[in-house]
């Protein structure tokens, strides 16, 4: 058995909320466009906010380490692509919703606890 992340949000309900409403924000601004293949995420982003997306992924990072983070930047986009491990199947939906959308999500995170939303 290999070591992995555990499948939970270290955030509490509060800093969960702000989290999710800028990326939001974020998405509201920037994002071009969405697609989901299975337990990959892949979002393209305006190569303009190329900082704000290297920040997203370094807190996201830290909060959610069992997801991969996958950053390519091009001249015309910089596509950020977000894998789920297969244990997080049954609640990929719900991860990745935040991601998607460009208005603040009103479920939970998905995860097995630790974030409180």
């Amino acid at each position: 058995m290999t070591d992995m992340a555990p499948i939970a949000c270290t955030l509490d309900g509060g800093s969960f909320k702000t989290r999710m409403a800028w990326i939001a924000d974020l998405n509201a601004r920037v994002l071009k466009a969405v697609r989901r293949n299975d337990l990959r995420l892949e979002l393209d982003y305006a190569p303009s906010a190329l900082a704000d997306v290297r920040l997203m992924v370094a807190q996201e990072q830290e909060c959610c380490a069992f997801l991969n983070f996958e950053l390519t930047e091009g001249e015309d986009v910089a596509t950020l692509a977000i894998t789920a491990p297969e244990t997080a199947r049954d609640a990929a939906e719900a991860l990745f919703g935040p991601f998607q959308g460009k208005t603040l999500q009103a479920t939970d995170c998905g995860c097995t606890g630790g974030c409180g939303a």
